[in-house]
């Protein structure tokens, strides 16, 4: 059975000329049949794509031809089918987006922690480890100990780091997410405001359910991911969460349970706020993609 590559980026790096970079790099993953997203700003480089074992080793091959894209933190992972259904090459302001003007991984920085040094640096009780994800991310996975912000969008994170956190009396702060990127921003924001020692998974978590064993784990759950597959486990196996398509939040067998659970319409997260119009179209839409798979087929619009 063909297996797909999903292959996490990302690289900040002065890109003045960012837009006329688009173009030529849609035509490269185009060429490649290489399918997700990737986001250009001034600040850099940040994606997930998919694809053949050529096609994605042509794209990164591209990327790295550019000087600026030397030492690109890149993370492997693999589909049974394409998790993307086209391909997006988009300008943004930032490519992760905090919302606060001067903030530059590329001049100032924490400290990188490798995964396999992660577990001891966590175990400090004097430390502070700070999950830098949405609370629906967190819901369904942490580390042991781990200070969910409760934010719903990065944006969030400043104004949780002026009223819980104060660099007089939190000396050491560990932070992660998904792939390393907004932690590694989070970071950078940490020293502006202050705070001395700052440390950063390097790699993500992504990284470290790959490199670390799970009888030596302390990641309890599963990691979401921004693709169809929605979660993955140790070995980065794809994980057992589905996705409601009403809220795109991940559910569980559990949630399935629920009567405020209806497949491809809602789910207990997003029943209450459904109108009829909206539950309605969902319905429509998930009758066409059952229609579609009888016929073998593809429901462009899913």
């Amino acid at each position: 059975m063909t297996q797909y590559v999903v292959a996490a980026l990302y690289k900040f790096a002065d890109l003045p000329d960012f837009e006329a970079l688009i173009p030529p790099l849609k035509a490269v993953c185009d060429a490649n049949k290489v399918k997700g997203t990737l986001l250009l700003a001034h600040e850099g480089v940040n994606g997930t794509i998919a694809g053949s074992r050529e096609g994605i080793d042509a794209v990164v091959k591209y990327l790295r031809s550019d000087k600026r894209f030397e030492g690109l933190e890149y993370k492997e992972s693999c589909a049974r089918e394409q998790p993307f259904f086209r391909m997006k090459v988009r300008p943004k302001n930032e490519i992760v987006t905090l919302g606060v003007p001067g903030v530059d991984p590329n001049k100032k920085v924490g400290k990188y922690v490798t995964p396999e040094a992660w577990n001891d640096l966590i175990s400090d009780p004097d430390i502070i480890v700070l999950d830098t994800r949405n609370d629906y991310e967190c819901g369904i996975g942490t580390f042991r100990g781990a200070l969910n912000p409760n934010t719903e969008t990065f944006r969030q994170f400043p104004d949780f780091v002026k009223k819980n956190l104060d660099p007089k009396k939190h000396k050491k702060v560990a932070m992660f997410c998904t792939g390393g990127i907004r932690c590694e921003k989070a970071s950078s924001y940490m020293l502006e405001q202050g705070f001395e020692e700052v440390y950063h998974l390097q790699g993500g978590i992504l990284k470290y359910l790959e490199k670390v064993k799970a009888d030596e784990s302390l990641w309890d759950g599963e990691c979401f991911v921004f693709d169809n597959r929605v979660a993955v486990k140790h070995g980065l196996e794809e994980g057992d969460f589905d996705q409601c398509y009403g809220c795109r939040l991940p559910i569980s067998a559990m949630d399935k349970e629920s009567p405020k659970y209806v497949a491809g319409v809602t789910c207990p997260h997003c029943f209450d706020g459904a109108s009829v119009k909206k539950f309605r179209r969902a319905a429509e839409r998930h009758r066409q993609v059952v229609i579609a798979k009888e016929r073998n087929q593809k429901h462009i619009g899913r």
